[in-house]
């Protein structure tokens, strides 16, 4: 601990090395330009001899961050000329993203270890850096989120078989959630992340790189056609003038359009009348749609609109799951469902109007915090909505603050289910979902996962009530994926937290799902430490009143 008369000295010392720090980064910035440089000039490459061109590729180091020289593999110095081309394309709005694609041959390492070392990545060969690790490179964004399949064979040759992958390189402005939303697109055609490095520049634009699997074919056009087709659909991530309230308050209905077909027993009836609905302002804005505030006969209401640009036939089955299940729920603690309009190109979902909120938006964008009581009421109100879900055989899949919302007498309930779904007869599902700061590894590592995903997310969210952060915020989402899988990552419980809520935290976010509570116990668990918290409360006060009197009559006595 630094004592108050040494904190100038130490603050001193500090700001040395970080000036120190600062001097290696830029020494080693230098080195690694002047590599690129020398083998881009030794192999006559066009561009590199062009008048000018030392000082354009120093600006393009300097507009990135020095982990980029560290990354960069300068073996292949080529790679640099790509990264600085797309940047530059970047600066048009009509070309973004931009993107390269190119094969990569992938060798499984030996010696037990799962990280993967391929000839060309950002990485570099094992000559150039040693093979990375979660642990030794933080700079990364990802490394291998499962283990290769060669994991514990021995070094004989013929147990090591490289395997094609691709890498590809997206080049955009900068903005938030840009990463999830290239993954996103790069699961849209079933790629999957072994690895990945993302860069921002100092002007505003981003260069990032992916190693994926899952294309089987070598050839890269065929993969760069579907990159394209499916960033036409995603368009609407890429800067293009909001939407208007107006453009939404006319739909535009074709009598002539089909419905989506929803399973439907005759029971109910929620197809609602487009022309009923007014719409008054934006509440937020997703990757698949919009969600505004507005009325429905006078009723005030959240209108979910589906994204038309967004609109194909994986889209219209997600919105008819999301309606099939959100028209069977009733229950005080998940959002209630009014109904939907189902023609397309106009996809809405109705729902009741929660006017306090997320519960994310008033932990981290109001800075507001739980007493520990009401923290205790908000998490059996989540709760029952869970285990009302469960018993229904509805698996949420993505429980986080961000889908609680709060109404005007501070019930707490579940929303959002864009990726609910019902679960199977097997009672195991294996799609990926969710988001990776609350995702339980199962899911993550694509394994067979059924109901009690849930409950690690919901450990997750507990976490998140009690210290009012947000889940590994030094991290990024796919490092802390990473970290959950292979070294058991979970979030630091803060000292003075009550025993018996640690305990029950640790139990919801155990590796082995079998470990986990399931909801009807966790109700039972939060309300015996609501009474145990009265009941504490209850004795300090008589404590209190107790030795008030007890004074009095001592003061009396003397």
């Amino acid at each position: 601990m630094v004592r108050e008369d040494d904190e100038s000295s130490s603050s001193s010392s500090s700001s040395s090395r970080v000036v120190e720090s600062g001097k290696r980064g830029n020494r080693r910035k230098l080195e690694v330009y002047n590599e690129v440089l020398r083998r881009l000039k030794d192999s006559n490459n066009v561009e590199a001899n062009q008048p000018g061109f030392d000082h354009q590729l120093w600006l393009h180091f300097t507009r990135l961050p020095t982990r980029y020289a560290l990354d960069v593999n300068v073996e292949r110095a080529e790679d640099v000329l790509t990264h600085k081309r797309l940047l530059h394309l970047a600066h048009d709005p009509a070309n973004r993203p931009a993107f390269d694609v190119r094969l990569v041959q992938v060798t499984p390492m030996c010696g037990g270890t799962s990280d993967p070392v391929h000839s060309s990545s950002m990485e570099g060969s094992q000559s150039t850096h040693p093979p990375p690790s979660f642990g030794s490179s933080p700079n990364l964004e990802a490394l291998a989120l499962e283990a290769n399949k060669s994991q514990g064979q021995s070094c004989d040759t013929d147990a090591v078989v490289s395997r094609p992958m691709h890498e590809i390189t997206f080049s955009t402005d900068d903005k938030p959630k840009l990463l999830s939303q290239l993954t996103s697109v790069l699961a849209e055609i079933g790629l999957n992340i072994q690895e990945a490095h993302a860069f921002s520049t100092v002007d505003g634009y981003s260069l990032d790189v992916f190693v994926v699997d899952g294309w089987a074919d070598e050839e890269t056009e065929q993969l760069r056609v579907a990159l394209q087709n499916e960033l036409r659909i995603e368009k609407h991530y890429w800067p293009s003038p909001s939407s208007s309230v107006g453009e939404h308050e006319s739909f535009g209905i074709n009598n002539e359009a089909e419905h989506v077909i929803i399973p439907n027993d005759g029971t109910d009836v929620w197809e609602i009348d487009p022309q009923l609905l007014k719409f008054e302002y934006k509440i937020a804005s997703g990757s698949y749609g919009d969600l505004y505030k507005g009325t429905y006969c006078s009723q005030e209401v959240a209108l979910k609109i589906l994204k038309s640009e967004r609109l194909n036939t994986n889209m219209q089955q997600e919105f008819a799951q999301e309606v099939y299940i959100m028209r069977k729920i009733r229950h005080k603690n998940v959002v209630q469902f009014i109904g939907a309009c189902t023609r397309p190109p106009n996809l809405c979902i109705v729902t009741e109007y929660m006017s306090g909120g997320s519960v994310y938006d008033y932990l981290h964008k109001q800075k507001g915090t739980f007493k520990f009581p009401t923290l205790l009421k908000v998490a059996i109100d989540v709760s029952k909505g869970m285990n009302y879900l469960h018993q229904n055989n509805i698996i949420h899949r993505d429980l986080k603050a961000a889908n609680l919302l709060m109404d005007e007498n501070e019930v707490v309930k579940v929303a959002d289910f864009g990726v609910a779904r019902v679960r199977a007869q097997t009672g195991v599902m294996t799609a990926e979902t969710g988001t990776y700061r609350w995702m339980a590894p199962e899911v993550i590592e694509h394994k067979p996962y059924d109901h009690k995903a849930d409950v690690f997310s919901f450990g997750v969210v507990l976490w998140e009530l009690l210290t009012g952060k947000l889940p590994y915020e030094y991290l990024t989402p796919l490092q802390a994926a990473i970290g959950v899988v292979q070294k058991g990552l979970r979030p630091t419980i803060p000292k003075n937290t009550n025993v018996r809520f640690a305990e029950l935290l640790e139990r919801c976010w155990q590796q082995d799902p079998s470990l986990r509570p399931d909801f009807t116990e966790i109700v039972k668990v939060l309300q015996l430490i609501v009474k145990e918290v009265t009941d504490a409360a209850d004795d300090r006060q008589a404590e209190k009143s107790g030795g008030f009197f007890s004074s009095l009559r001592r003061g009396h006595h003397h």
